[in-house]
């Protein structure tokens, strides 16, 4: 059996460092339908309910990128996404607007990336200095025993020493649908999606009848706002538009109740 054999689906996760409910609203932001799962204590994991991630071509390292980015425009917290494919597999860590790495493994687990990214997991997500170093070090060593998958599964286990607890199924080299079905069968799984505007625009509605919870979920619209504009610069319209409308809602659920409490 070919190291392909092992990898015969692409896939992709999102592990955060954070409880559901701190990862549900930046997951809404992606305007993709998701699936929310807690995985350990203070972990929780987002798996992909449709292909979108297939869009425009993108090779899946730059999507899970691109949407660990996202994630973490404006949280403290870092997530690490997890890809894979016939050709290889690989990781990348995001936290705030600290520079994203990323590393991958050719399907037969040649290494082909930079160390430092290894270190960067360690770091941003607090594991041990000796012993996890000394296993994150240990993937970017040449092993002909361990293919692309082995690779992800090594570092799925290290993450595991600091709490996280992916359910059965839910792992490097599943595929989308087998994905879906094993996150939709953990406990306290939900589907996560974009409200649309309408569906902004009424709860901030509602919160205006709040003052204090008004004036912060305003703020945290235009901070996560301009946070993406800043992010999404000119090359991703898409995330730059979203940016522009969630900075504008934000300002004007602010305006609102500077005015309420005014009258």
């Amino acid at each position: 059996m070919s190291a392909t054999d092992h990898i015969p689906a692409a896939g992709l996760l999102l592990l955060c460092r954070a409880a559901p409910d701190r990862v549900r609203p930046a997951a809404q932001l992606l305007r993709r339908p998701l699936l929310l799962a807690p995985a350990g204590e203070e972990w929780s994991v987002l798996v992909p309910a449709d292909e979108s991630w297939r869009e425009d071509g993108a090779h899946l390292a730059a999507v899970a990128a691109d949407w660990a980015n996202a994630l973490t425009a404006t949280e403290s917290w870092p997530a690490v996404g997890l890809w894979w494919d016939a050709d290889g597999a690989g990781f990348v860590v995001a936290t705030g607007f600290r520079r994203t790495a990323g590393y991958t493994w050719l399907a037969d687990g040649t290494p082909l990336g930079e160390a430092e990214a290894l270190r960067t997991v360690r770091v941003r997500l607090g594991l041990d200095p000796v012993l996890d170093a000394q296993a994150l070090e240990a993937l970017t060593r040449t092993d002909s025993d361990a293919d692309a998958r082995a690779r992800l599964l090594g570092l799925v286990a290290v993450l595991g020493r600091a709490g996280l607890r992916l359910g059965p199924g839910l792992g490097p080299g599943a595929g989308e649908q087998e994905l879906c079905a094993a996150a939709a069968a953990l406990p306290m799984a939900e589907a996560v999606q974009w409200p649309g505007w309408r569906g902004g625009l009424e709860s901030g509605v509602r919160a205006w009848m709040r003052g204090p919870r008004a004036r912060m979920v305003g703020a945290a619209e235009v901070g996560t706002g301009l946070a993406l504009l800043a992010w999404a610069g000119g090359r991703r319209r898409g995330w730059a538009a979203l940016g522009a409308a969630l900075a504008v809602d934000g300002a004007l659920t602010l305006a609102y109740e500077r005015w309420r409490r005014a009258s």
